[in-house]
């Protein structure tokens, strides 16, 4: 449909999961894309090879978003390879250890928010001053979770980081309503990515997992990607600083029988 003709997206964590079939499906919308990767060179490259069979150009790169020095030549790099960046997907994150608080490491802490929380933060601050004065309309979507709203126990820091996540969405929207740029997020449910290899590789596992789903499955990651397209695209220039919950119900199971 080309609902994204003429845009140039950057996608972190863009080397499998929903990272990697949000950049396939931003370029089969007609967009250019930089790929970004932290350990999966050889993933971050067929999502690279996936968007030039698309018939668009795109960049693989690699990326640890917790540095900020590392996020701005990163921005750069992109400016002169491939143009001043339109849509932000600040996708790359890591799941939790399943550790209670007491046990938990300053070590892992620091992780986890540096990945989830600084990292689209560094991300979102190269982004706007890259359009600033542009005049080019921009898309900031961010990746948070269901678990922005559902805490788990062993789970502090994913719950706060994305919690965290989900708050500097809505402050950067007022921020920027009267800058052309949207500001959203998605809240994912389970998905079929790699943080839930398990239920992947075994099918008692995933139908354990998904009976507290009212759907009684799990998303595929091309399922978050689509709500990203649209997003992205010109038929969503109204909505600004809100989630979009894609979790098979999920959300709603939580209370039933209490």
């Amino acid at each position: 449909m080309n609902r994204l003709e003429g845009e140039i997206a950057i996608v972190t964590g863009s080397d499998s999961g929903i990272g990697q079939a949000t950049a396939v499906a931003f370029a089969r919308e007609g967009a250019d894309v930089a790929v970004t990767y932290l350990h999966d060179k050889e993933g971050a490259e067929r999502t690279l090879s996936e968007i030039e069979a698309a018939g668009r150009r795109g960049s693989v790169t690699h990326l640890d978003v917790r540095d900020p020095s590392l996020v701005e030549r990163f921005f750069q790099a992109v400016n002169e390879r491939l143009g001043t960046p339109t849509i932000l997907v600040n996708d790359a994150g890591v799941d939790a250890a399943g550790k209670p608080v007491k046990d938990m490491s300053l070590e892992h802490w620091d992780n986890m928010m540096r990945t989830n929380l600084y990292g689209p933060f560094f991300c979102c601050q190269q982004f706007i001053r890259g359009l600033d004065g542009s005049g080019r309309h921009g898309t900031i979507i961010n990746i948070t979770s269901v678990h922005q709203e559902i805490p788990r126990t062993g789970a502090a820091g994913y719950d706060v980081s994305k919690g965290g996540l989900r708050n500097l969405t809505t402050t950067l929207a007022l921020e920027l309503a009267e800058k052309n740029i949207n500001v959203n997020n998605i809240a994912p449910g389970m998905v079929l990515t790699p943080m839930n290899q398990a239920a992947i590789d075994d099918p008692k596992v995933l139908e354990k997992q998904v009976q507290s789903i009212p759907m009684k499955r799990a998303a595929q990651p091309e399922e978050i990607a689509h709500v990203a397209v649209f997003l992205a695209s010109e038929q969503a220039r109204y909505i600004h600083g809100t989630t979009i919950v894609v979790d098979g119900g999920l959300m709603l199971f939580q209370g039933q029988g209490a």
